[in-house]
This record gives structure tokens, C-alpha cells and sequence, in this order.
């Protein structure tokens, strides 16, 4: 079946920087989109980024334009957010999903999702 597994978060001081990861599963990794998205306490899931099956193209929330950078590595199956200059709203669980479509910016364009990872930022 298909596994989404994140890693690399955890606590950082504000100005501070995090590389997250997605490995990905049981699907044809090449032919999907990828997308993350992240939930505070009390919030709904939003939109951070999303990087099309080549990477050729990406796409970012407003929030996170500048200081945060979506990659991907066909070869190795995964996906990775690079996030610089972290803010103390930037800390949420952040969830990757996988996408059959062309950089979705809402949850229901998406069909797996991964259980998330932690990321906490003080100030």
C-alpha cells in the first residue's frame, strides 16, 4: 500500500532553520505530484507548497514565499522542505500528500497523505 513517512522536524529558535522529508511508497512516485501542508492547534490544514512530478514547477503559500523551498528526488522517492527563517507561526504538524494533478493548493486534490511531523518554533 502506499506510505508517506515524514521526519526532520522538531524544535527550533525563531531565525532558525529546518529541512523536512517525505519517503514515499508503494505508488509510482514519478508520476505524482507532491504537496505539503501543515496544522496549528485549533487551525485547519493549509496549503504550504507543492512541486509537480518533474519539479519544473512549484507553487507556495503567500506565508512561506522566500523562506521556504520545496524539492524532490525521483530517484530516492521523496520529497523535502527546506525552511529558512522560521517564524513562531510556522510551528504546526506538517503533513506531505501525493497528487494526481498539477500543483493542488486544496487537501481534497490530493489522494495520500503521510501522518506528519512536529515543528515547533520559540521565540
Amino acid at each position: 500500500q502506499v506510505q508517506l513517512v515524514e521526519s526532520g522536524g522538531g524544535l527550533v529558535q525563531a531565525g532558525g532553520s529546518l529541512r523536512l522529508s517525505c519517503a514515499a511508497s508503494g505508488l509510482t512516485f514519478s508520476t505524482y505530484g507532491m504537496g505539503w501542508f501543515r496544522q496549528a492547534p485549533g487551525k485547519e490544514r493549509e496549503f504550504v507548497a507543492a512541486i509537480t512530478w518533474t519539479g519544473a514547477n512549484t507553487r507556495y503559500a503567500d506565508s512561506v514565499k522566500g523562506r521556504f523551498t520545496i524539492a524532490r528526488d525521483n530517484a530516492k522517492n521523496a520529497v523535502y522542505l527546506q525552511m529558512n527563517r522560521l517564524k513562531s507561526e510556522d510551528t504546526a504538524v506538517y503533513y506531505c500528500a501525493a497528487d494526481r494533478g498539477w500543483l493542488g493548493v486544496s487537501r481534497g486534490e490530493y489522494d495520500y497523505w503521510g501522518q506528519g511531523t512536529q515543528v515547533t518554533v520559540s521565540s
